[in-house]
């Protein structure tokens, strides 16, 4: 149940409601594709995830009530302080790519081509390879980060060994479902491209030269993306907070 609430409360999901049913999402009646969206999340745990995890809960084993902690503020501090900076630097990237539009990546993204292509020969192929790379440097940075997370836990007592574990057999679990979810989001944004395209360039169509200005539906979509990718970090940074959160709480306890 937890797991269906906490889904179905996502940013993340709400937006993938609104780019799969526009017109509802205007009018306010998009709870039933988000609701549609969320049950498909919840029903990653199944019978076979729901014995591993418990597999592992057992393997762990049990914590006694003299649990000694080893938990100081400092600890807890410099984690915090790392997991901001990450959420800092990719939103960043998010938000102004031509300041990490560097290297190998140079010129991909719509807003630093040295030469835009004519605004009415704009397509989908750039704000996707934006959106896919932002998607690896979230994955190459936040997953050590967790890992990080987990090894500082597992040094500090017994009980927050054992939320590291399973925290570990969690991820394994999830990740192959995590991949394909988040390789849909793409798909679900060339969609919505392509729909506001069709309907700015029918008649009366709106002036090409307006579409990247406030008020322009390119202008628009790419705050749109921008969207959809915080709330997306913000799903893939959640259990790292939820570590630090334990870890807190257990110093706090001590």
């Amino acid at each position: 149940m937890s797991l269906h609430r906490n889904f179905s409360s996502s940013p993340l999901v709400r937006w993938l409601g609104d780019l799969d049913n526009p017109e509802a999402a205007v009018a306010g009646a998009g709870d039933v594709p988000r609701q549609d969206f969320a049950q498909k999340l919840s029903q990653w745990v199944g019978v076979f995830e729901s014995v591993t995890l418990h597999a592992a809960h057992q393997a762990v084993g049990t914590v006694a009530e003299t649990d000694a902690k080893c938990v100081s503020p400092d600890q807890i501090a410099t984690l915090q302080a790392q997991c901001r900076q990450v959420q800092q630097t990719l939103v960043r990237a998010i938000e102004k790519p031509e300041a990490a539009d560097t290297g190998a990546r140079r010129g991909r993204h719509p807003l630093n081509q040295p030469e835009p292509p004519p605004d009415a020969e704009v397509d989908f192929a750039p704000y996707r390879q934006h959106y896919l790379d932002q998607q690896r440097s979230m994955k190459l940075v936040v997953g050590p980060l967790r890992h990080q997370v987990r090894q500082t836990l597992a040094q500090a007592s017994p009980a927050l060994r054992q939320l590291a574990t399973l925290d570990a057999v969690w991820e394994q679990l999830l990740e192959g479902h995590a991949q394909k979810l988040m390789a849909t989001v793409p798909v679900r944004l060339q969609r919505r491209f392509e729909q506001l395209r069709k309907l700015h360039t029918q008649p009366p169509a709106q002036d090409a030269s307006l579409w990247r200005q406030p008020g322009g539906w390119l202008h628009g979509f790419g705050k749109e993306l921008q969207a959809v990718l915080r709330a997306e970090l913000d799903v893939r940074l959640e259990p790292v907070w939820g570590l630090i959160d334990a870890f807190s709480n257990a110093e706090q306890q001590g």
